[in-house]
């Protein structure tokens, strides 16, 4: 009995070795040849930068600051939905963005990665706080890197957006969306970054010849310039199709969100035109009604049944943006001229530059006008409340 037991296990034995070795003779019938092994650079930048628009066009700040309202789920704007996940931005973007520093192909397009990771990392340190950033991104060499102090993560920012400025070359750039690989245009955005950034820092360090003020007015001065006109601006188009304007996919099949009231009482205090581009009376893009505006904010703070009896009763709530700004194939502007402008007169405020206070600031509500298409007028810069 025990000879048969012994005789059965090794035949089981040799039949599962020659099962193996059948196995391997499929070869590589399991690989797919259409897939890529190595990824391509172009297409990795290429993509990034697509999805640069949903930073850009976030609804969750929005609603944080009550520019917008909720207008079917309303968790969020009611604080029951806490965000505390961001593991999904470094093994996305932030990763991919590495890959290109890492593998070194053109250095202009490792000069441009850089400069998006900084403004990703903005992103995610101004709503988190304390996150990974200088052990970030090394992979298995270190899968617990530690949290670095935000004050650090924007010095560290900061640096690495000036280094940036100064390492370009003239190797070529493939994957750019935004400025077709014009080095001039990264350079001036980067630039754009460091004075936003450093008056981020504007209480921790205050002082004039403090390093805010130092900063801000190195980026100011750099030879290669900053976001002055809307020429300028950084901006996304989307060609629709597989790539949509993160505005249209708002109102893509859903109406979930609103301009608040909180916004719309504050635009009729103030005669603010930009209303008519900022308020929607429709969520259409394209019909000829998607040209309307609205001035009917939604109440901020409302849960389901009264938000949903409010809209009911108002059929031109305004939506956020007026249709013809959200088209599929529309724009989203990341960084604008009229944004740096009146940065630079929050500067002349603090005393960090001599520049003009009332030119910047008037400068500055003038670019925003123009880049919604309209002008401002000239009674609204007078209005004690706007001057």
């Amino acid at each position: 009995m025990k000879k048969k037991i012994i005789y059965i296990f090794s035949t089981l034995i040799l039949l599962s070795l020659g099962g193996c070795q059948k196995l391997d003779d499929f070869g590589d019938t399991n690989v797919n040849p259409a897939a890529t092994s190595e990824p391509t650079m172009s297409a990795l930048m290429a993509n990034v930068q697509a999805g640069l628009g949903g930073y850009a066009a976030s609804t969750r700040p929005g609603l944080y600051g009550q520019y917008f309202s909720e207008t079917q789920y309303t968790d969020a704007s009611l604080y029951s939905l806490p965000q505390i996940e961001f593991s999904g931005e470094y093994a996305g973007s932030l990763m991919d963005l590495q890959i290109i520093i890492d593998r070194k192909e053109s250095n202009n397009m490792v000069q441009i990665a850089k400069i998006l990771q900084q403004y990703i990392f903005w992103t995610i340190t101004d709503r988190w706080g304390d996150v990974p950033y200088s052990q970030a991104l090394l992979g298995v060499k270190n899968a617990n890197p530690k949290y670095d102090r935000q004050e650090d993560i924007y010095k560290g920012m900061i640096d690495a957006l000036t280094k940036a400025v100064g390492a370009f070359d003239a190797s070529a750039v493939k994957g750019d969306l935004i400025y077709a690989g014009d080095v001039t245009k990264w350079k001036r955005t980067a630039n754009s970054l460091r004075m936003l950034m450093s008056l981020q820092l504007s209480k921790r360090f205050p002082a004039a010849g403090g390093y805010a003020a130092t900063q801000f007015a190195a980026a100011l001065n750099d030879p290669a310039g900053y976001i002055q006109n809307n020429t300028q601006n950084m901006t996304l188009n989307y060609p629709g199709g597989n790539f949509k304007s993160s505005w249209f996919a708002l109102y893509n099949g859903r109406k979930d969100y609103g301009e608040s009231k909180t916004m719309t009482d504050l635009m009729g205090v103030l005669n603010d035109g930009r209303q008519k581009a900022f308020g929607g009376a429709t969520q259409d893009q394209t019909a000829g009604n998607a040209l309307e505006s609205s001035s009917v904010g939604v109440p901020f703070g409302l849960v389901r049944a009264k938000v949903e009896a409010f809209t009911s009763a108002n059929a031109n709530w305004a939506r956020i943006l007026r249709g013809d700004f959200r088209k599929e194939n529309g724009s989203i502007v990341v960084i604008s001229a009229g944004q740096i402008a009146l940065a630079r007169a929050e500067a002349a405020n603090y005393g960090w530059t001599s520049e003009s206070l009332p030119t910047t600031y008037s400068l500055g509500i003038a670019l925003s006008y123009e880049q919604w298409g309209l002008k401002v007028a000239t009674d609204y810069l007078g209005q004690a409340s706007v001057a």
